[in-house]
């Protein structure tokens, strides 16, 4: 991901503030019951991410072309490594700038809220009091979304859609490639530019293995976020919006002097302890990718190592004021928990091999606690006693 000097870093979070206080002033009425204005959200996300020139048609159609070409030149290496087939041939790719990324990110975002928005618009329709989001707090939050995603767009290189986000998953996942990003990182780094597209790919392609290769994991993943949003809805039907801003409120107190991270402290025990298995999936998938994208690298990229250096060292050069908003974000957390999951494949890696590791990709009881993230020898232990999958027991 590319790194924002300080300067930027600072012209984004100002900028963004401005654009939250002048939106204050003006009363932007949709007539839809949301809880989010999705359109200002886009809008603010925009603004923030910043100008990055747009993509022609005839530019576009060129690095289309080239970036299929580095996925089908990918496959073969990544199936030796992994041991599996990877159907990429199926995979959509799309080059993107970055309002391209904002939009399809926003459409994903909008039907993972829509649970929320139909519970929010059934308290409004039934007359509850307080049931309505005052238009102010409504800009907030969307301003505040909208200043997240184009924060996160002006970073993205690649991105795996996993085409799901809180509906059934009917088609294949889609490669997304933020080429304005990619050249400024190209820029920043003085490199070879097919070997880092290449280095880019390998990591993106290597997502296709684990939601492609194993469907399973997108049902487990939809599933868990359907249960997540049931546990949201069931705040919001359970109280009017002014009665549950005040348990919001309560709860956010108690579990901030509790410890909580900001990220987590907004939520009820079942809600974190669902969120704890997203998260576990994820650091493993990103870990996976991680491990897997290093590995091949290694082997078919010249200066793969030179790469690897400078990017390790642009990541340790965030101002304070990116520190402080992916701090504020959550961000801060997550990305700690890529680095956990990245160490947890390594080590089971070399202490049992890639085979053994793929293990965890065969059934949702076969995939790692966020404990065993942090502690690979609990996972390893639990699986060499665990029966394989489709395994049945004699009834004693």
């Amino acid at each position: 991901m590319a790194n924002l000097r300080t300067n930027l870093a600072r012209g984004a979070l100002v900028g963004a503030t401005g654009v939250v206080l002048w939106a204050t002033t003006r009363r932007r009425a949709t007539g839809q019951h949301t809880l989010l204005d999705w359109r200002w959200a886009t809008s603010v996300a925009e603004r923030v991410s910043g100008p990055d020139g747009r993509l022609s048609h005839s530019e576009r159609a060129h690095l289309l072309a080239d970036y299929r070409a580095l996925v089908q030149k990918v496959e073969q290496p990544l199936q030796r490594y992994t041991g599996t087939t990877l159907p990429l041939g199926e995979t959509t790719v799309e080059v993107m700038d970055r309002a391209d990324w904002i939009r399809a990110n926003v459409v994903n975002f909008s039907q993972l809220f829509e649970p929320l928005d139909e519970a929010y618009a059934r308290g409004i329709r039934e007359g509850k009091p307080g049931a309505a989001i005052p238009p102010l707090a409504q800009l907030a939050l969307s301003s505040q979304f909208g200043l997240l995603i184009g924060y996160l767009a002006r970073r993205v290189l690649g991105q795996y859609d996993v085409s799901l986000l809180g509906k059934e998953p009917v088609t294949a996942g889609k490669l997304y490639f933020v080429e304005p990003n990619i050249r400024a990182l190209e820029r920043k780094l003085a490199a070879p530019p097919d070997e880092l597209r290449e280095w880019i790919v390998l990591h993106e392609a290597t997502h296709a293995h684990e939601f492609e290769v194993h469907p399973w994991v997108r049902v487990y993943l939809n599933t868990t976020l359907r249960s997540y949003l049931s546990s949201v809805v069931e705040d919001m039907l359970g109280a009017g919006s002014a009665s549950l801003v005040g348990t919001l409120a309560q709860r956010l107190t108690n579990n901030l002097r509790r410890g909580q991270s900001l990220l987590n402290a907004l939520m009820t025990p079942q809600q974190r302890e669902l969120v704890s298995r997203l998260q576990a999936l994820m650091s493993l998938a990103e870990g996976y990718s991680n491990h897997v994208m290093n590995a091949v690298g290694r082997q078919t990229l010249p200066h793969f190592d030179e790469i690897s250096r400078a990017l390790e060292r642009r990541q340790r050069q965030r101002s304070a004021v990116e520190e402080l908003f992916l701090r504020i974000t959550g961000l801060k957390l997550k990305l700690e928990q890529y680095k956990l999951g990245e160490r947890f494949v390594d080590r089971v890696v070399a202490a049992r091999g890639m085979a053994f590791l793929n293990r965890a990709w065969d059934s949702p009881a076969h995939l790692p606690s966020e404990a065993e993230i942090r502690e690979p020898e609990r996972w390893i232990a639990r699986m060499e006693v665990a029966p394989a999958p489709g395994a049945h027991h004699s009834p004693e």
